[in-house]
């Protein structure tokens, strides 16, 4: 039974949550606060952890939560549930690792979709035989039953929509990948202007390992496309 974590503040909605992600035969375990959540993480990290940003007193205890999260491990599938749905708070949310990023007007069927999604494309790496895992183009080498990344042997550390992302992108080299086709490698569903935000924050990890990574050439007007001479 996969186990999801939910990190609430308000009493109401997070016994609501947790209600209907059992229904769906989860378990669910919540916490009101970052310090119980990370106690508990400290101990045993969920399969899946849905946080608030604002958590008590802590104005952006969500965002903090998350990049430990993230230090913790780079798999964890991590998705922000909250009011505040500005694009700079979701991009901040993306940036500091997080998978998805949902508003609480989010339907119940929705929220559901978009977990079992998640848990769809962490399945799909283990599923495959070792043959299909192991993508190789020049310095990059892809191991998509362990979900990593590197280049030249250097580990990229990515999150689970990141890594699919690449996984798309370098599968067909010189192939133009749009940011719908994207969003289907990766399950998730979100605007363009939020896909451009991953990449960019691709190219950002790939270049602290090595400044001159250009691989991943922007198509004006149609996607992006994995550097077919590397």
């Amino acid at each position: 039974m996969k186990r999801i974590a939910i990190v609430e503040d308000e009493a109401a909605i997070r016994e609501n949550y947790k209600d209907v992600l059992q229904q769906h035969g989860y378990s669910v375990q919540t916490y009101a606060d970052r310090p119980s959540a990370m106690l508990a993480f400290n101990t045993r990290l969920p399969d899946l952890a849905i946080i608030d940003i604002g958590l008590g007193n802590e104005i952006d205890g969500g965002f903090m939560l998350c990049q430990s999260l993230r230090a913790m491990s780079n798999t964890l599938p991590i998705i922000f549930l909250t009011a505040r749905d500005s694009d700079f708070d979701t991009v901040c949310g993306l940036r500091l690792g997080a998978d998805d990023y949902l508003s609480k007007e989010v339907s119940f069927p929705h929220l559901t979709a978009r977990l079992a999604a998640l848990f769809r494309r962490s399945e799909l790496a283990t599923s495959q035989t070792p043959q299909e895992n192991l993508l190789e183009r020049g310095p990059l080498t892809i191991d998509a039953n362990r979900m990593q990344v590197s280049w030249n042997q250097i580990p990229i550390e990515l999150t689970v929509t990141e890594f699919w992302m690449v996984h798309a992108l370098a599968k067909h080299p010189g192939h133009v990948r749009s940011r719908h086709e994207l969003m289907q490698e990766a399950k998730i569903f979100v605007d363009d202007s939020t896909i451009t935000s991953h990449v960019k924050r691709i190219r950002k990890k790939f270049m602290a390992a090595a400044p001159e990574f250009d691989c991943i050439d922007t198509v004006y007007g149609m996607g992006y496309r994995w550097d077919s001479l590397v």
